[in-house]
């Protein structure tokens, strides 16, 4: 199984392209399932609440829009973030929209609970809010203690995999290090992947 901690879209030149690799056919033999990030849940936040684009354009919707033919600042100097919506509106497919809907905020396998930002210590894993499970930083980050399952999370950015003993953080900012981490699994062992455009593949190691 191939679980993708979301953050799709934003930062990157090719949003769109994502989204249709993603939504493609499965790779044969491998479940792949895809969870949502923050930063797809900002791209559809914008059409219940226009003025949130300015937000969203600063954290890397811009090039989203780019990807999708849509060029923001004609909009906002036009007809400002209602044109600039109704616009992203038009030009995201029905499909991709209702794909991103559909992606699931949390996933539990085995010993494992796999977000994208991290839970709320303290409060059951089936009564975590979808807000906690996309955007939390601090208080997951800073606590120390079990939380039922070890964590596996991306969102807030490390130099390198950070493995401790109630959470692993595989974020290791691709759009701006070029360096895209996975973790691998298998029983109780715990390794890494990471491709980088000029150093090719890098395998680390590490047991408990």
């Amino acid at each position: 199984m191939i679980v993708v901690l979301g953050d799709l879209v934003d930062r990157g030149p090719d949003s769109r392209g994502v989204i249709e690799y993603l939504m493609a056919a499965q790779p044969a033999g491998i479940e792949r399932r895809v969870l949502r990030g923050n930063h797809e849940q900002m791209a559809l936040d914008v059409f219940e609440s226009p003025e949130q684009v300015f937000g969203w354009r600063q954290l890397g919707g811009a090039e989203t829009l780019h990807s999708y033919g849509v060029d923001p600042n004609s909009f906002l100097s036009a007809g400002g973030p209602v044109r600039l919506v109704d616009a992203w509106s038009k030009a995201l497919p029905e499909a991709h929209r209702s794909w991103i809907e559909k992606l699931e905020t949390m996933l539990v396998i085995g010993d494992y609970c796999l977000v994208h930002a991290g839970i709320r210590p303290g409060v059951a894993l089936e009564r975590q809010n979808s807000f906690d499970l996309l955007w939390i930083r601090d208080e997951f980050l800073d606590h120390t203690g079990d939380f039922g399952k070890v964590v596996v999370h991306g969102h807030t950015p490390v130099k390198e995999p950070d493995v401790r003993p109630n959470r692993i953080n595989v974020d290791t900012g691709a759009y701006l290090t070029n360096c895209l981490t996975c973790v691998v699994l298998e029983g109780s062992s715990i390794r890494f992947l990471s491709a980088t455009p000029s150093a090719g593949n890098i395998e680390r190691q590490s047991g408990t």
